[in-house]
């Protein structure tokens, strides 16, 4: 790891930082020491950084805002990649070209502020495109699937690609480069629509005080546990089985909203995923419902 911190410096690929906290960059507030951590300035020493991790075959993990992610408490030994520097964002007519590492909270306002509508729905989704992307994020009877025209990549011969919306395979919080993950998203194409600026304000004010009333938004958390079954609510199901407000160690199924695990009290990565799996094998027990987790465990091996 020396000698990737050092190349790292030679090579100016971008601020660089050593035994940093995951619990830091984590919306669950969870998580061990990442021993490196990057944010590469640009496209080129990314793809430099990726060649190197490669070649010295050296764990890494590309992190947007960390809001679908549950890190072990262990110790990260290896490399975690931000790409927060690439947060470019152009507007032409109605098709925004998004850099990854782009807050999508903070497009879905720009692109209100141009009059612009059919990203409203991603108003309260804290993540990047990159990450939104990546998990076909959406809320609301839409998603990302419904605006992406195309996506920008790095393949994992470290080469630039061009998926077309027809490549990207979206599912209901799926897609290709969630079942290929060793492409990353460098930059996305969306396409929307003009819209009355006052219609596309009032919905989005009107969700965001839905979101208040409704979900646990003064814990960490990382949105949604559980997929929605078909013709169904997961927070309905664990609701039903008598689990709103359980708790294991610092972790509890929120009182607000069953479908939220929060981190109530200094919880342990290790309480919240001890949490997830009781909350999935009692309802599955119980309902017969064989509930899909939409967060990602890394680094549990």
């Amino acid at each position: 790891m020396k000698e990737v911190v050092e190349f790292i410096k030679k090579e100016k690929i971008g601020t660089i930082k050593q035994n940093v906290s995951l619990k830091n960059y984590t919306t669950y507030k969870v998580g061990g020491i990442a021993r490196i951590m990057v944010f590469p300035k640009n496209v080129n020493k990314f793809i430099l950084l990726m060649k190197k991790l490669k070649q010295e075959k050296v764990k890494y993990k590309v992190l947007g805002y960390g809001s679908n992610l549950i890190f072990s408490d262990d110790d990260y030994n290896g490399v975690i990649i931000k790409l927060d520097l690439l947060n470019e964002v152009k507007i032409k007519d109605t098709i925004i070209t998004a850099d990854a590492g782009v807050s999508l909270v903070k497009l879905s306002y720009k692109a209100y502020k141009e009059g612009l509508t059919g990203l409203e729905f991603a108003s309260g989704i804290p993540g990047t495109i990159g990450g939104a992307i990546f998990m076909n994020a959406g809320a609301y009877k839409s998603d990302m699937g419904y605006v992406v025209s195309e996506v920008k990549v790095l393949t994992p011969e470290l080469k630039i690609k061009t998926l077309y919306n027809k490549d990207l395979n979206y599912k209901y919080r799926d897609s290709f480069l969630k079942q290929n993950p060793e492409y990353i998203c460098l930059q996305a194409k969306i396409v929307l629509r003009h819209g009355d600026k006052k219609l596309i304000k009032e919905l989005m004010e009107s969700r965001r005080q839905k979101r208040l009333l409704t979900q646990p938004l003064e814990y960490p958390s990382a949105g949604s546990t559980f997929r929605n079954p078909e013709n169904d609510f997961a927070g309905r199901l664990i609701e039903e089985c008598g689990l709103k407000g359980y708790q294991i160690g610092g972790a509890q199924v929120s009182a607000k909203h069953a479908n939220f695990i929060i981190n109530k009290c200094n919880a342990t990565a290790n309480d919240i995923r001890n949490l997830i799996v009781y909350v999935h094998d009692k309802v599955k027990e119980k309902t017969g419902v064989d509930l899909k987790i939409e967060q990602e465990f890394v680094n549990w091996e």
